[in-house]
């Protein structure tokens, strides 16, 4: 095997595999060169290609949060850095790790007129676990070094010396780089300067970097008490579950919680839990409250006494609005990772993980008998039962569409939700234990759904599903700029001609404004890029034609494939 002659490079790659880390995301260039030559002649790497670095960099969050391991995104000099800030503020928010390794100029070659420079060093600053500008070697290419004034080493024992402070310096700054991102699961940042050459590889290592030992995080006993006394004395109790991962909770945890009449657990599709007794469609119980007369006496009678949230990130803004204005009288929030004051009631954090502690605290406590559940189940059926009479009346919409969609979804797919409309109309219809749901609600944009997808499709066994809006699709149609599509991959288009998110909001919505700025209308071709990119394409425009493209959607082909469902834009 092959190794770079750059001592940086090679302690890099080293580290890297040592660490376990063998997925490797790189985009082209030349001062990133050492580190792809390293990385592609290990076989212990699996790397791959994507040339436009904003959606390399969702396809590694794809494939972190798949596969629980972080990845390794690499990048050359300049703006090439900057294109992963959004999916690095993604992970940063939803606790997806990535580990990016930016090559640089050296430092003497920054703000002097160097082509493809910029100021590397800390541009994640506000959005990163962790993040160091790495040292230069000094035995590499040393004549081409810029010494600072007095210096320059008098002998090659004293480069030697200096250049071995510099390895241990470098050694321990990527350990804890590597540490924070897999312990942590937070994005990290090694910034890597590299003089020319940069090409040149050797049949031995030029150096044999050690890596640092670390213990797995440990969580400890937290002070049952505070909770345990203020829950003991609450009769209405509220669990409110965001973004998890599936299997996340164990079902006699969920069976315990279904039991006690005196907690409502409010789940969302992103949490991936199900049990019959919770309410996995928090805004189809609240939205008939809000428009109803006695609004505020439904709302007193619905407000939790103590909450327990846990999870991610909170897709439905109007549990949001109900828990600040009716607000609980005291809120923890159970979690290894940071807790959010979402609802400006927040009395503690519970670093554990929330299966772990519902287990512990469950036993510790007894069970409430106050009826609080009872009536909004009620409620539940009644909406359950509304819903189902008025999609039999309304005319084809996207409404219409997500219900024909969700409900024909077959057993054991991973499904990947877009931002905006399709998240939300997703939250309104069931989606059960057998579809593990994800969405990057970290910073709930829409600029990397489809390259998310398509990178968290590599790392699973299961057949991915991607459902998106058209402004979505059009925003990341580099998703499919790669060589990584799987055959079994799948791709629902929910077109209404522009961002109908807009029409759902509060605002004006007449108008050549409304219409160019918000809704952004568009008529683009879909099926020329499916052309362009090897998709087999199928469209729909009313329920009959929907129906019949779904039972050819799902069948097995050679190529992946797109559903393109036309609705009414009004």
């Amino acid at each position: 095997m092959m190794y770079s002659k750059i001592p940086l490079a090679h302690t890099l790659v080293t580290l890297c595999k040592a660490y376990g880390i063998n997925q490797v995301v790189i985009s082209p260039g030349s001062r990133n060169a050492p580190l792809i030559l390293a990385f592609s002649a290990d076989p212990f790497f699996e790397c791959f290609s994507i040339v436009d670095e904003r959606s390399a960099a969702f396809f590694a969050l794809g494939l972190s949060q798949s596969s629980q391991i972080p990845p390794v995104l690499v990048c050359t000099s300049g703006s090439a850095l900057l294109n992963y800030y959004p999916a690095v503020a993604e992970g940063f928010y939803s606790h997806i790790p990535l580990i990016v390794l930016s090559a640089d100029r050296p430092p003497y070659k920054i703000d002097i007129g160097d082509g493809q420079t910029i100021r590397q060093s800390g541009v994640f600053e506000n959005h990163i676990g962790y993040q160091v500008a790495l040292s230069q070697d000094l035995t590499h290419a040393s004549e081409a070094i810029r010494w600072e004034s007095g210096a320059v080493p008098q002998s090659s024992q004293a480069l030697e010396t200096l250049q071995k402070n510099r390895q241990r310096q470098n050694e321990s700054a990527i350990a804890e780089a590597l540490i924070t991102a897999t312990r942590l699961r937070l994005p990290v940042h090694l910034n890597a300067p590299f003089e020319e050459p940069l090409y040149g590889m050797q049949d031995s290592p030029p150096v044999n970097p050690t890596p640092m030992e670390s213990a797995p995080p440990g969580f400890g006993s937290p002070d049952w008490q505070p909770l345990k006394s203020v829950w003991e004395a609450s009769g209405r109790k509220m669990i409110l579950i965001g973004a998890l991962a599936p299997g996340h909770m164990e079902s006699d945890v969920l069976e315990l919680l279904g039991q006690d009449p005196s907690i409502l657990v409010f789940t969302e599709t992103t949490s991936n839990v199900h049990h019959p007794q919770f309410f996995p469609s928090i805004d189809s119980i609240l939205a008939p409250v809000e428009s109803s007369a006695e609004a505020d006496l439904h709302f007193q009678r619905l407000r939790p006494e103590v909450l327990l949230t846990l999870g991610g990130m909170i897709v439905s803004k109007k549990i949001k609005q109900f828990l600040r204005r009716y607000a609980p009288k005291a809120h923890w929030h159970i979690g290894p990772h940071n807790a959010p004051d979402t609802f400006y009631a927040l009395k503690g954090h519970i670093k554990m993980p929330a299966d772990d502690f519902l287990r512990s605290f469950l036993s510790k406590v007894s069970p409430g008998s106050f009826p609080y559940k009872g009536p909004w189940l009620e409620m539940k059926q009644v909406v359950e039962e509304g819903r189902r009479n008025y999609l039999e009346e309304i005319a084809f919409s996207d409404f219409k569409a997500f219900d024909q969609i969700l409900s024909q979804i077959p057993q054991g797919m991973q499904i990947h939700l877009a931002n905006s409309s399709t998240v939300r109309y997703s939250q309104l219809f069931r989606m059960g234990p057998e579809h593990a749901v994800y969405c990057n609600r970290g910073t709930s944009g829409i600029e990397g759904s489809t390259s998310t997808a398509v990178g968290a499709s590599l790392a699973s066994e299961k057949p991915t599903l991607l459902i998106t809006g058209d402004l979505s699709f059009f925003y990341d149609i580099n998703g499919f700029w790669n060589n990584y599509v799987r055959p079994d991959f799948r791709v629902i288009v929910i077109n209404n001609g522009g961002g109908g998110i807009f029409r759902i909001l509060p605002g004006t919505k007449d108008g050549t404004d409304f219409e160019t700025f918000f809704e952004t209308v568009q008529d683009r071709s879909i099926p020329s890029l499916c052309a362009a990119f090897g998709l087999e394409y199928l469209g729909a425009e009313n329920t009959e034609e929907l129906t019949a493209a779904l039972q050819k959607f799902y069948e097995p082909s050679g190529s992946p494939k797109l559903l393109e469902v036309k609705t009414p834009r009004k």
